[in-house]
């Protein structure tokens, strides 16, 4: 019997699984070490501010990762164009435009300086009092301003089968606040999204991925515009 052979065979082998082990060894640091590295360059990152993306499902990016909602497709669009602000996405799924108002102090905490603020969609679902969601995104306005906090008000429109009357009322809502206030007005959230079988999810409301980069490209130019004006306010970080 060879038991050279035997024993160079086995040597072989040996050798094969250990680097087997060392290149697994080296796959998993890489993967564990991934998510530190994103948090290291997210911490040299310097933002001049920072922009809280307040709404309901439409916001947090219902049955999607929240990477590929608006609010961190948006963080992505201004850093490309040199605008350092850090988006947080503060939207809560099945929140009503009373649900935004109570924890208006929460949203305070974020230390905003711009808030891009999209409710009422589920109010006008739920078939609630126009006056009273208006109320309430007027108060949410006013604590805001009164925190110095520059506002995008995202306008909502309401499907037909609510009726005429209804769906009138509603959609005035937020070019109404909107003006009175001078904000700045994003007239249609869901501007071509609402209503496209490819642009939005099977319950034919909540946008797909495709969607949400639609929204970021609409709603750009609202909020560069909100940056601009942070030049003349009081409490601007640059």
């Amino acid at each position: 019997m060879d038991y050279n052979g035997i024993i160079m065979r086995q040597f072989r082998l040996f050798c094969i699984f250990c680097l087997a082990l060392t290149l697994l060894a080296a796959g998993c640091q890489k993967k564990s070490r991934q998510p530190e590295d994103q948090k290291k360059a997210e911490k040299t990152i310097e933002y001049k501010g920072t922009i809280a993306a307040v709404g309901n499902s439409l916001t947090e990016g219902y049955g999607l990762d929240e990477s590929q909602a608006y609010p961190a497709l948006l963080e992505k669009k201004l850093r490309k164009n040199g605008h350092y602000y850090k988006v947080i996405n503060a939207g809560i799924s099945g929140e009503t435009s009373s649900g935004t108002l109570s924890r208006i102090r929460w949203i305070l905490n974020l230390k905003p300086d711009i808030v891009i603020l999209e409710t009422g969609a589920n109010d006008g679902l739920r078939g609630i009092d126009p006056e009273l969601t208006k109320r309430n995104i007027l108060e949410t306005v006013l604590i805001l301003k009164e925190n110095n906090v520059v506002v995008v008000l995202a306008g909502m429109k309401m499907i037909q089968n609510m009726g005429q009357e209804y769906t009138k009322k509603f959609a005035s809502i937020y070019p109404d606040i909107a003006k009175q206030h001078e904000l700045v007005f994003f007239p249609f959230f869901l501007e071509d999204v609402a209503g496209s079988p490819l642009l939005n999810q099977a319950d034919g409301i909540h946008p797909t991925a495709g969607g949400y980069e639609i929204i970021v490209e609409k709603i750009y130019p609202y909020v560069i515009k909100a940056v601009k004006t942070l030049k003349n306010h009081p409490h601007q970080k640059e």
